[in-house]
């Protein structure tokens, strides 16, 4: 029996194969396997899952940006390395002073009113401490203090005065960072614990609340959505966790966010959106998280803030919709946050904007018309090709009797023009269609026009003839015919055909 285990950030099952291939053993393993809790990129309350690992030489740069690395620190490292850094730099400096009382002998002069030491009052390391101490401090109880005659100890004193300032702006500066920094003022910072997806203005919407529970405003407080999501580029490559811009209003300024009163930010699902395929169905076996992320200035201490928190697709609930959470009071407007997380059901079709669309395709009355029209276009196209393929086959001493061999198929082209815009004539507005119906309009045009050219000729050759003939034709085409000598009528009849 082998086990072969699937896992990549969210749960994980277990499926055990054996060699004989048994398929009911590996559907009961499968459904037996327990499964864990879902493993988050970032954590409700903001923090991200990321260890960093296998450093190697690279760890280097943490020294050489050293301040930071100690801000960065938890408390109890900060108040050891404190402590530690003090208790080190004291000892060394009372040990300089110990040692230079020993090397001028003092320690065992040091009750001799004759001899003026180094330091009065100093006779072992403990009284050497405390004159660092004192002097360090500034505290000054006047019972131990230099003299001129040791020129050694006043360059000393010049050098504990120096690094005294060191240390304490270094550590000090270190511990006051630590306290302002606004991590805590995200604390105050509420994130609904629930995302929702309903119709908001005729549109499919993602909603999520977001709260300040200060009465101090953040100042040019701005909004961002990140999608992580797993997927696979078509030319095979796999990409974990891959980041995806979620669309809050940046195009409208609707990320700016005059954050008083708890607001709700919108996330509208349309063609552009990751979100455009997701259904009530899918969204069951989808595997997301957003990562919403609000910063902004402290307006008490002008530092920025960052707070952040997720959304997993467990978490999105379909067809919800918040409570409301702020009343009119006399004079003042009250926000409730017990119900800052409270949502409830509203209806909402669980299909996703693109089912929508191609229903609302499949249910439009714009689509019969389109597809006849086309129809009747490949017919029409078909007729001509059929003619084509048949004039082609007249022989050649009929082609050159009838003169023009296009003339059947303009006149299909025209009926087939005119069939079009019948067909058209329905889907324009009404006031164009009653433009079209007026009497006079391009049909008739057209067809007074194709007659005027169809009885040219006949004009024309009634012109020809001689001023005689022209009287004798003036009464009619047929009463020409019975007046004509023999002869005239047979040059007539050889003329037209």
């Amino acid at each position: 029996m082998s086990a072969l285990r699937r896992k990549f950030g969210d749960d994980y099952q277990v499926v055990t194969t054996s060699s004989s291939g048994s398929g009911f053993h590996q559907q009961q393993a499968a459904a037996a396997a327990p499964r864990r809790k879902r493993q988050r990129f970032v954590d409700k309350n903001g923090r991200c899952n990321v260890q960093h690992g296998n450093l190697g030489s690279e760890t280097s740069r943490y020294l050489s940006d050293l301040f930071t690395t100690l801000v960065d620190l938890k408390w109890r490292w900060n108040l050891f390395i404190f402590i530690l850094t003090y208790t080190v730099a004291w000892l060394f400096m009372a040990s300089m002073w110990w040692l230079i009382a020993y090397m001028r002998g003092d320690l065992n002069k040091a009750h001799d009113d004759n001899y003026t030491p180094c330091v009065a009052n100093v006779y072992n390391f403990p009284s050497a401490f405390l004159f660092f101490i004192e002097t360090e401090a500034t505290i000054g109880y006047g019972y131990r203090y230099i003299t001129d005659k040791c020129p050694e100890g006043i360059i000393l004193f010049l050098f504990q005065s120096i690094l005294g300032s060191i240390v304490d702006a270094f550590l000090i500066g270190c511990m006051f960072i630590k306290m302002s920094q606004p991590k805590k003022r995200a604390e105050t910072l509420m994130f609904s614990e629930h995302a929702v997806i309903s119709m908001r203005d005729g549109k499919l919407t993602l909603m999520f609340r977001v709260g300040n529970l200060r009465n101090s405003h953040m100042v040019s407080a701005q909004i961002r959505c990140k999608l992580l999501k797993s997927r696979q580029t078509p030319e095979g490559e796999f990409l974990p966790l891959d980041q995806l811009e979620l669309d809050v209003g940046f195009s409208t300024g609707a990320d700016q966010l005059f954050l008083v009163s708890p607001l709700t930010i919108c996330h509208v699902i349309d063609a552009k959106s990751p979100f455009y395929d997701l259904s009530q169905r899918s969204m069951q076996t989808e595997q997301f998280e957003i990562v919403v992320i609000l910063e902004g200035i402290v307006e008490t201490t002008g530092m920025t803030c960052q707070a952040r928190t997720s959304y997993t697709e467990d978490e999105v609930l379909w067809g919800h919709r918040f409570f409301p959470v702020i009343s009119l009071e006399e004079g003042f407007f009250k926000v409730d946050y017990s119900q800052f997380h409270a949502t409830f059901e509203v209806p909402t079709p669980p299909y996703s904007v693109k089912e929508q669309e191609e229903m609302l395709l499949m249910s439009s009355p714009l689509i019969a018309p389109a597809v006849s029209n086309s129809k009747e276009r490949n017919n029409s196209i078909e007729c001509l090709d059929g003619l084509d393929d048949i004039s082609t086959k007249i022989p050649s001493k009929l082609q050159k009797m009838t003169g023009r061999e296009d003339f059947p198929k303009k006149l299909l082209r025209m009926s087939s023009t005119t069939s079009e815009k019948a067909y058209s004539f329905g889907d324009l507005p009404m006031k164009l269609q009653r433009i079209s119906s007026v009497p006079g309009n391009s049909e008739e045009k057209l067809v007074s026009k194709t007659t005027k050219m169809m009885s040219d000729p006949m004009s024309q050759s009634v012109a020809d003839l001689p001023p005689k003939l022209q009287k004798l034709s003036g009464g009619g085409g047929g009463r020409m015919e019975g007046k004509l000598p023999p002869k005239l009528r047979k040059m007539n009849s050889d003329r037209f055909t």
